[in-house]
């Protein structure tokens, strides 16, 4: 999984190094990268596997061909994806597109979100998770998982 948030300085090249723990675990999966682009709801960036980026273009084209919404999702999401991969010292290289739509200019932060990641601006993010925080704390009671064993609602 992806956890934690790791903070890291951009190059001037628009290179950053990928934190140790995310570039492992999408090895493990037998990826030398990442799939990344803009979010809809942030002035950031989402981050994937190529598993994930593939059952995202599943969900869509299981939309009715002929309905508008199904391009509008593949326009937004696909069209605008971009495969980076890692170099030899485990950075990736991000487009100026990219950089702009999540206001990065020097620092990066890499945020994880289990099964996939974020990458912000932190202080843009340190603004997010203060709302993050408040709106997690009053919907607090929908968060509830099932007990295995027992069947029961935790």
């Amino acid at each position: 999984m992806f956890l934690s948030s790791y903070e890291n300085k951009l190059d001037k090249k628009g290179r950053v190094s990928v934190p140790a723990t995310f570039r492992s675990h999408l090895n493990s999966m037998g990826y030398n990268g990442f799939i990344t682009y803009p979010s809809f709801n942030h002035n950031a960036l989402e981050a994937c596997s190529q598993d994930r980026i593939e059952k995202l273009s599943d969900t869509i084209d299981s939309l009715n061909p002929f309905e508008e919404k199904r391009d509008f999702f593949a326009t937004s999401i696909l069209s605008k994806s971009i495969n980076l991969q890692f170099d030899t010292e485990g950075r990736v290289s991000f487009t100026e597109k990219l950089l702009s739509h999540a206001k990065i200019n020097n620092n990066i932060l890499f945020v994880g979100l289990g099964k996939t990641f974020q990458i912000w601006d932190p202080k843009n993010f340190e603004k997010f998770s203060i709302v993050a925080r408040k709106k997690a704390f009053q919907n607090r009671s929908n968060l509830k998982w099932e007990n295995k064993k027992k069947g029961e609602i935790v």
